[in-house]
């Protein structure tokens, strides 16, 4: 079989690493890949949005299967397109990726149908939003509609802040047209837990659980990033939840996509707030989380190519799919001043962590020139590490983590110690 896997980051990565271990597979390649996807694939300079180029590569090379992974892609069509040219795929289509592509949508398909979110108003304008202030109570949620690259989430404080929020999304444009209309919501307070689940429709099978940690800063701290380490399983998560979550959330969901006339195959992310009140959502994405993939993925101990043919065919009710119960740990090595101005073209010395058991480096933002690896992203490198305990696989990562050097490297260093 020949695979294209799209997208360049440490969720491409890792998603590529596991489909290596199956012997039908005989060529991969990453659109447009990274440093590391070099070493795992062939690298092929297409743009993750050029649809019209991926489809041309794909039908050109007689590609078996398509994994669409970022969320963009998914957004614009792609598995559409794919469909349309015989290419099987794994990823919902465009009208079942707006589960994550507009917030307006998934709020009200969780009102529509009962399913536990935080309460939220919906706004079109500045004006009505910053009318809306007059009756909020902080701290308070104002959220872009569309996609932002993970940072279109604003924790308000207080009011100031909420204006501040809604006059950069709304008037500054600062997300472009993702800002075309908010939603403000209660602000929910609890243990995060995030879950993904591969789903054909039909079938949802819940992923082990994970913890993310958002905040650029130790202490949950700073600006919100696209994660700066993931931990799993969630220790909050237990199987009571997990049952509860089942009932009213994960099945719920898809009954609620079928109704609406948008069957999600792929995979689908819950990430939820263990409120008080019991489990809630607090967002939906229609892929795999980054770095959620680098933690959960390796504990998957059931063929990942056959589980995502299973999805393209409706058919994961006849998959086993098993995880292993040892613990991951990623710690992300960000440039220094990420998710805001950072430098890149940066060296990266990855010492001896190769000679450490259990841990898997994948790379997010690098390139390879002249056989040596350089930083060229704000999240540049995830390192993992599998053990027995959560306590070893924190420690291990750590490890692993101090080994890699380049000039402005940043990390957290509480991930997994909440």
């Amino acid at each position: 079989m020949k695979i294209i896997v799209i997208g360049s980051g440490g969720r491409e990565y890792t998603i590529i690493k596991s489909l290596k271990t199956n012997p039908k597979i005989e060529k991969i390649y990453a659109l447009p890949g990274n440093g590391g996807t070099a070493d795992l694939a062939e690298n092929v300079d297409i743009a993750a949005k050029d649809i019209d180029g991926i489809v041309d590569f794909a039908v050109s090379n007689k590609i078996d299967f398509a994994v669409v992974a970022p969320d963009d892609p998914l957004a614009l069509g792609a598995v559409d397109r794919l469909h349309g040219a015989g290419i099987r795929c794994f990823g919902p289509e465009k009208k079942a990726a707006i589960i994550e592509s507009s917030k307006v949508f998934s709020k009200r398909l969780m009102k529509k149908y009962s399913i536990p979110t935080a309460e939220f108003g919906v706004f079109h304008t500045p004006e009505d939003a910053l009318k809306f202030l007059d009756y909020a109570k902080y701290p308070t949620v104002v959220k872009a509609d569309g996609l932002a690259l993970g940072k279109g989430v604003i924790i308000a404080q207080g009011r100031e802040d909420a204006e501040k929020a809604i006059r950069s999304i709304m008037a500054d444009r600062v997300f472009g047209d993702s800002g075309n209309a908010i939603v403000i919501e209660e602000f929910l307070s609890g243990p995060e837990v995030t879950v993904l689940a591969f789903t054909d429709g039909k079938t949802v099978l819940p992923m082990v659980s994970s913890m993310d940690h958002k905040r650029a800063g130790d202490g949950d701290t700073g600006l919100n990033t696209g994660g700066m380490g993931t931990i799993a399983p969630n220790p909050f998560y237990t199987e009571e939840i997990a049952a509860e979550c089942m009932e009213k959330i994960f099945a719920p969901t898809i009954d609620a996509m079928n109704a609406e006339g948008r069957k999600f195959r792929g995979c689908l992310y819950f990430g939820l707030m263990l409120t008080a009140d019991g489990p809630k959502v607090i967002e939906y994405n229609c892929r795999f989380g980054d770095p959620e993939t680098q933690v959960v993925l390796p504990l998957l101990e059931t063929d990942l190519l056959t589980v995502m043919e299973a999805v393209e065919n409706e058919a994961l009710a006849d998959v086993d799919v098993k995880f292993s119960k040892k613990c991951a740990c990623c710690v992300i090595l960000a440039s220094k001043g990420y998710p805001e101005a950072y430098e890149t073209g940066k060296e990266i010395d990855f010492g001896n962590v190769s000679v450490l058991e259990g841990v898997t480096v994948s790379h997010s933002g690098t390139k390879l020139e002249n056989g040596k690896i350089y930083t060229s992203g704000g999240r540049v490198l995830g390192v993992t590490a599998v053990c027995d305990t959560l306590e070893e696989a924190v420690e291990r990562a750590y490890e692993a983590a101090g080994m890699i050097k380049f000039e402005n490297k940043y990390n957290r260093t509480d991930i997994g110690k909440r």
